[in-house]
């Protein structure tokens, strides 16, 4: 049964934080009924309950009308006394997938904004109507498993947890409560543009529904689609455990074991490595895990997603690859491809950088270190300008040590959350 009423949505909040809101909680607001909605039920139940409620609204500035979006958000907040922030994202350079760029710039921004004002968590106003049309544009892109579940309930991103407490609820319940509390919302004239893939969804979505084809329906798809995911990762992690082992920052997975592996574990096992030694937010997908499947099976070396993975009788190696590092510098007591740290240097004229080939030539023990030359030409190296000054990983480390931050621990964790936020 759909939930309506304050009562009903105010307890899936409730249900979503455990029956405990943090002290200090972020609400993303961008005016629209969804986003609005959340904050008037949370602004009720923090009066009532005393948490601090903080409002953050991201004006992308990517129309004309969205300045005055926001300082109307701006004013809503104040007639609630609610504290309100907008913040300005400028980085749309014209090429590229802009809702992507525009949704990975509004994370990292409120993360920022979170951090900087200490709130750890932030509310956002997704629901079950987000759900349905994000799996119908997923099933129009013949996504899998992966793609077809449903949105994390909550997930972290820069040190901040993101919440959709409303993920049950429906877009008419939210709206009802906004007409009946006396509040207006901001209608996004996007929203019914049909050049953007998601109006269509919710165009087909109102088409299907005399099949029986349901928002409600389709989220619940969905919700079934991450238990077979929450399943399949579970095997993941156990195959982690039994073939993986890490030296100097690359992961060696057992090659007999991993063969026999069903190949749905196989392929995430692989993406969870890639993505682990790579640091990217999201592992490669679709055509090009299937070619370095493939190529796997034959034998053959491939780079792929920032790494090289490199096949010897027994074992498959993930290092990093050298042309993703080799123009990466930082301070030498900086995180250096957010994973290195130099152990006690605080030398500002000194910088991290990949060992290159430059710099292999100056380490003559590099093959006691029983790394390859790949493996040891992307790994971290101390500079002083275009000398160097130890390589501590190539066997040349001069009293000095730069450590993983890192350990195998660490990257079975990430398998088990691996979220599609």
């Amino acid at each position: 049964m759909p939930v309506t009423g304050a009562k009903a949505l105010k307890a899936l909040i409730d249900q979503h934080f455990s029956g405990k809101l943090p002290q200090r909680l972020g609400v993303a607001v961008s005016g629209g009924s969804d986003s609005l909605a959340l904050l008037v039920l949370l602004h009720e139940i923090c009066a009532k309950d005393g948490p601090e409620l903080f409002a953050v609204t991201v004006d992308h500035g990517l129309r004309a009308e969205s300045a005055a979006e926001a300082a109307q958000v701006a004013r809503i907040c104040a007639g609630l006394n609610v504290a309100h922030d907008t913040l300005n994202w400028t980085g749309w350079g014209g090429q590229g997938n802009l809702p992507d760029q525009a949704r990975r710039a509004r994370y990292a921004l409120m993360a920022d904004w979170a951090q900087d004002r200490d709130i750890n968590d932030i509310a956002l106003g997704h629901t079950a109507d987000d759900q349905a049309e994000t799996f119908l544009m997923r099933l129009g892109r013949e996504a899998g498993v992966d793609g077809l579940s449903a949105m994390a309930c909550s997930w972290q991103a820069g040190g901040t947890t993101f919440h959709r407490p409303l993920l049950q609820a429906h877009r008419k319940a939210l709206k009802d409560i906004l007409r009946e509390k006396g509040h207006e919302w901001i209608a996004d004239p996007s929203n019914q543009d049909a050049a953007y893939a998601r109006v269509r969804a919710r165009q087909a979505l109102a088409v299907l529904e005399p099949l029986g084809i349901t928002t409600a329906g389709l989220a619940s798809v969905a919700r079934h689609m991450s238990d077979v995911r929450q399943t399949l990762y579970s095997y993941v992690l156990q195959a982690a455990k039994d073939l993986v082992r890490l030296q100097a920052g690359d992961l060696l997975i057992d090659r007999v074991g991993f063969n026999a592996l069903p190949r749905e574990i196989s392929r995430r096992l692989m993406q969870a490595a890639l993505r682990w030694v790579s640091g990217a937010d999201y592992a490669p997908r679709g055509r090009a895990m299937k070619i370095l499947m493939q190529a796997i099976a034959e034998g053959r070396d491939m780079s792929l997603s920032g790494c090289l993975i490199m096949l010897a009788d027994d074992q498959i190696r993930v290092t990093r690859e050298y042309n993703a590092v080799v123009d990466l510098r930082c301070a030498g007591d900086e995180e250096w491809d957010g994973r290195w740290q130099a152990v006690g240097l605080n030398d500002a004229a000194t910088t991290i950088a990949a060992l290159g080939d430059a710099g292999l030539k100056l380490c003559p023990d590099w093959r006691e270190t029983g790394l390859p030359r790949a493996s040891l030409l992307a790994s971290p190296a101390l500079w002083q300008g275009d000398e160097l000054l130890a390589a501590p990983v190539a066997g040349a480390g001069q009293g000095m040590e730069i450590v993983l931050k890192y350990d195998l621990d660490h990257f079975f964790t990430t398998i088990l959350s691996v979220d599609d936020a």
